[in-house]
């Protein structure tokens, strides 16, 4: 007893001299990693424990920890043994309303679909449902559904709740199972263990992908890499040939009405091109088709057509059959990834050299470039060498496989290897006139969609990004729809598109995990300006054909963007009103979440926990926004307006590692974003506001060891007196806390001019307390009448530090 009385002592002696040394960044790194542990827990306490072991293994994964930390999940937090699966009581059916069963392994489609009774598919079931006049359930129970076509619903079903029976773990698969196959050796020598199967005559629409037992195998590539473990994986480097058609749009539309005069003179009225340039895009039009764009890198949408290696580059050139080959490369300064199909391949024997031109691809962001970055190359058969690959030769439908196992051992027949088949599970379809009221979709799971990345993408808004209008659930014309308690793993397009008019829908409860592009997406439509502009493609957002006061909550997303790398837990495109809280996401290659444009507004982001975002893309954060395009909507008083309402982003705690240059980045235009109580780590600044981004708020949050608090540019340049922001327009930055990783300038605004940046009562930490300002030592800035009240000092306590924090987010 007296020994561990004197050891405790000896902790809180320990304790109290910490409690008075100044902080540094690798004595607040491993508290500050705890306090990321201990939020999750607040924010979803539900989940299985298993989530806070990979949420404390991503936090003790990335490259900036010091070492000496070991983050562990307290017993206490989460449910030992619990469930992934969020599932709902079953409710009594309503008058006129029927219960109808479902299995997958003891059903059959001439049951009556009663618990003792049921069904063998969800498509039956549907059938049954619509007999019926009430809001029906359908429950699954245990098992996995492969469904043959997509589950496609309209008013018809308004109502409807499809849910898993209590307790019990149901899938619905996009994929079928490789049964009845039968596997021939193909090289089973020197170590190896390729093995062929014809898939002639079955009825498969292509081998997009293949899983064993759940897990991604890998389509045969060079370098050979694993994209669920690895990333983008090993690159070479090639040479490549810029776009030689001319670079302009078929049509090009300027529209002098509206004017946004909130700015001084950037993003002021709506421009877009048609065509040209941007046939490659469907439809062909949007922001970078047209050849007045601005803002930072600004140039009109091009890309490469060809691409030339050597074999000391990629020595299993030349391939006999090029024609299979997807190049997937960066875009450079991986703003994007790209992927282009082959339509031939020549080869110069003299050189070593083959050139590969394009038939398809470049469309998966908007910005372009006469050249690719880091590039592999993959479905060549020729690069089937290694355990796990696998090629469809689609010519002959044969499917080589090398199997992962002992030599000689063939792959398995028993349903554990399956081919990804439909691109969505769940079609929701209704109108603005006719909507689907009230569809649930509670405690299911959903995995092994088809990828989207070479189907048709278009331009959604002014932001760098690009999308495929399609999602693994689609929903498209609805009103209290909900999706909740689900998980959704392995999908390879995107997770769920709210695309169109949708008002009141619901996702929360749900787990996204090692998802191909985007876990939510939600895109609307606008009308009007100019007769030449696609349909959905205008500036007038009045009629109301968007999503509006959508909820994402308390959903946990990681392993994000295996294949587009231009993804994000939620992004969104002209849409407004809407609220995204309590969300973990964690393990993405670009920002968490995206704005692609400043359309209404009012939507609210608060109490998330970000953290390992831009893991493999540059120039972002955690939150990235573009506001490029002015766009019609209705005010709040109902009338018709282009200044959208605050967004808020508050009591958020954001970790800004790997690549992000900042917690918060408010790109090219984006204004009125009202970013206060949040709790932000490292990045290379805290807060970006630039190309006349205006109206943006910055109030009372910790901003802790970064470069700079706040970076405000003015056309892209800081720090320059005489030009200024639009009086009664100016950004603020007030009441925050920085913490510095070394002394000098803690902001970096707009310094002179009437309409120069709006800064005071802020507290700023450093090493030595030496504090600049605007190219002066901020004592000397303040004795000129700016920046009142902020103070310097040196660093507080790691215990104050974390006190802040706790404060802020509980």
């Amino acid at each position: 007893m007296l020994l561990l009385a004197v050891v405790a002592m000896a902790a809180a002696s320990v304790h109290a001299q910490l409690q008075d040394t100044p902080a540094s960044r690798e004595t607040f790194d491993c508290p500050m990693r705890y306090l990321a542990m201990e939020y999750a827990a607040e924010l979803q306490p539900w989940r299985p424990s298993v989530a806070f072991s990979q949420l404390a293994a991503a936090l003790n994964g990335t490259p900036e920890k010091p070492p000496g930390c070991t983050v562990e999940p307290a017993v206490s937090m989460g449910v030992a043994g619990g469930s992934r699966f969020r599932h709902a009581a079953l409710a009594a059916p309503g008058p006129g309303s029927v219960m109808l069963f479902v299995d997958a392994v003891h059903g059959s489609d001439s049951n009556d679909g009663s618990i003792d009774s049921p069904l063998l598919t969800i498509d039956a079931a549907l059938a049954a449902s619509r007999k019926s006049p009430g809001y029906d359930s359908i429950v699954l129970r245990a098992g996995t559904f492969y469904q043959k076509d997509t589950l496609v619903l309209g008013a018809e079903d308004t109502g409807l709740t499809i849910q898993a029976y209590p307790g019990e773990e149901v899938w619905i698969s996009g994929a079928r199972p490789l049964t009845g196959v039968s596997w021939k050796p193909y090289n089973v020598s020197a170590g190896r263990n390729i093995w062929q199967a014809s898939l002639a005559g079955m009825g498969f629409d292509g081998v997009p992908g293949l899983r064993y037992n759940g897990t991604r195998l890998i389509r045969a590539r060079f370098p050979n890499s694993n994209p669920e473990t690895d990333g983008f994986g090993a690159t070479f480097n090639a040479a490549w040939t810029p776009q030689s058609a001319p670079r302009v749009p078929s049509v090009q539309i300027d529209l002098a009405q509206p004017v946004r005069n909130t700015s001084a003179s950037m993003f002021q009225t709506f421009t877009a091109g048609v065509g040209g340039t941007c046939d490659r895009f469907q439809p062909d039009a949007g922001y970078w088709c047209s050849v007045n764009v601005q803002g930072g890198g600004s140039v009109i949408y091009f890309v490469p057509t060809a691409m030339q290696v050597t074999q000391s580059i990629v020595p299993n050139t030349p391939y006999k059959n090029a024609s299979t080959a997807v190049i997937q490369t960066w875009r450079p300064g991986h703003w994007a990834s790209w992927m282009f199909t082959v339509a031939d391949a020549t080869f110069n024997a003299s050189s070593g050299t083959t050139n590969f031109t394009f038939s398809a691809g470049g469309f998966q962001g908007s910005r372009g470039e006469n050249q690719g970055a880091e590039t592999y190359i993959e479905n060549v058969f020729e690069e089937l060498d290694a355990p796990a690959e696998w090629f469809y030769d689609e010519n002959s439908q044969v499917l080589y496989l090398w199997h992962n196992a002992s030599s000689g051992t063939a792959p398995p027949t028993d349903g554990t290897l399956v081919v990804p088949q439909l691109r969505h599970l769940i079609n929701v379809s209704g109108t603005q006139a006719v909507p689907v009221v009230g569809l649930s979709l509670i405690g299911v799971g959903l995995r092994d969609t088809r990828y989207t990345y070479m189907d048709p993408h278009g331009i959604p808004s002014g932001g760098d990004w690009t999308l495929a209008r399609s999602a693994a659930v689609l929903l498209e014309g609805t009103e209290q729809a909900r999706v909740s308690g689900c998980v959704f793993e392995r999908i390879d397009g995107s997770a769920i598109l709210v695309s169109a008019y949708n008002r009141n829908a619901t996702i929360q409860y749900n787990e996204f995990y090692y998802i191909g592009e985007s876990c939510i997406a939600s895109w609307g439509n606008t009308e009007g300006g100019d007769i030449r502009l696609p349909e959905g493609y205008g500036l007038d957002g009045t009629q109301g054909n968007q999503p509006r006061f959508n909820q994402i909550l308390y959903n946990w997303a990681h392993e994000i963007g295996i294949w587009e790398k231009q993804s994000s837990f939620y992004t969104q495109f002209k849409t407004m009103l809407n609220h995204v809280e309590g969300n973990v996401v964690y393990n993405g290659p670009r920002a968490h979440i995206n704005f692609n444009d400043g359309f209404g507004g009012g939507t609210v982001i608060e109490k998330n926990l970000l953290l390992n975002s831009c893991r493999e893309s540059g120039d972002h954060g955690p939150f990235n926004s573009w506001d490029r395009d002015p766009y019609i909507f209705d005010g709040p008083d109902g009338q018709p307006t282009v200044v959208k309402q605050m967004d808020h982003i508050r009591s958020n705690f954001v970790i800004a590692n790997y690549n992000s240059l900042g917690a918060v980045d408010n790109d090219d235009g984006s204004s009125y974003y009202y970013t206060y109580n949040n709790f932000f780590v490292y990045g290379g600044g805290g807060l970006k506001s630039d190309f006349e981004g205006h109206d943006n708020w910055w109030a009372n949050n910790v901003v802790a060891w970064v470069g700079y608090g706040l970076h405000n540019g003015y056309g892209g340049e800081v720090g320059q007196p005489g030009k200024g922001f639009l009086e009664g327009h100016q950004p603020r930055f007030w009441g925050n806390k920085v913490l510095l990783n070394s002394d000098g300038p803690y902001a970096l605004p707009v310094c002179g001019g009437v309409g120069k940046t709006i800064i005071y009562e802020n507290e700023v930490f450093s090493p030595t307390a030496n504090i600049s300002e605007c190219g002066m030592a901020l004592a000397a800035w303040q004795k000129l009448g700016n920046d009142q009240g902020t103070t310097a000092s040196v660093y507080p306590s790691v215990d104050t530090i974390i006190g802040w924090g706790k404060q802020l987010l509980f």
